[in-house]
């Protein structure tokens, strides 16, 4: 049987030494994010950003969705890992939150790719057309099956959906634990329609492949 080595603090920012680090633009985005108090804990995690980059250029995505935005950072490592000509419709309902990303959209060079649709992500989900290769949802849980029913369609076969904090910090497995999470999760694992992956970086990330 296979041994679980526990990511400790140190190890983790180990792998990210070894991985994909963050340059000085994502790096001073998360500082200013992580000023905002307690808001910052919806950040993504570096280790996830390096990995949505990755993604996004393995299956070689022209066009991607973001829902929920916040200070743009994964905003930024999807849109990174497009072609100049590529897009990302990100939707989100904060003017003021994701005023932040566009500045290190803009300096990182990757601004023309972003879409930006402010606006109650329940009713602009619904306004999406076309074909889209990747979605990464990271928004109102409690809404993550709708969201989910709502996108598949539009995502090519061999796509990607990713959906952030599917673990809800372990507690998926109490019996008291969030319904919205628990529900979601055996949604997808039970959808003959996709393959699924549920990953434990960051808060748990679930990655979600259309047959």
């Amino acid at each position: 049987m296979g041994h679980q080595v526990p990511v400790t603090e140190e190890l983790h920012d180990y792998m990210l030494a070894h991985g994909m680090p963050l340059d000085e633009i994502a790096t001073e985005l998360r500082a200013e994010t992580e000023q905002l108090g307690s808001p910052a804990g919806m950040l993504t995690t570096a280790d996830q950003a390096g990995l949505l980059t990755t993604l996004t250029r393995l299956i070689g995505a022209r066009r991607a969705v973001e829902i929920g935005t916040f200070t743009g950072f994964s905003a930024l490592a999807i849109s990174r890992g497009l072609p100049a000509d590529g897009e990302l419709i990100c939707l989100d309902v904060s003017e003021e939150w994701t005023s932040i990303g566009r500045k290190y959209w803009e300096r990182a060079g990757v601004a023309d790719r972003i879409d930006l649709r402010i606006g109650d992500a329940h009713e602009s989900v619904t306004k999406l057309d076309g074909t889209f290769d990747l979605a990464f949802v990271d928004a109102d849980k409690d809404w993550y099956i709708k969201y989910y029913e709502t996108v598949l369609p539009l995502i090519r076969p061999n796509g990607l959906l990713l959906f952030d904090n599917t673990l809800a910090g372990g507690r998926v497995i109490d019996a008291d634990g969030p319904a919205d999470r628990k529900e979601f999760n055996a949604h997808v694992a039970g959808d003959a329609r996709v393959d699924v992956i549920m990953l434990g970086i960051g808060d748990g990330l679930t990655l979600v492949r259309k047959k």
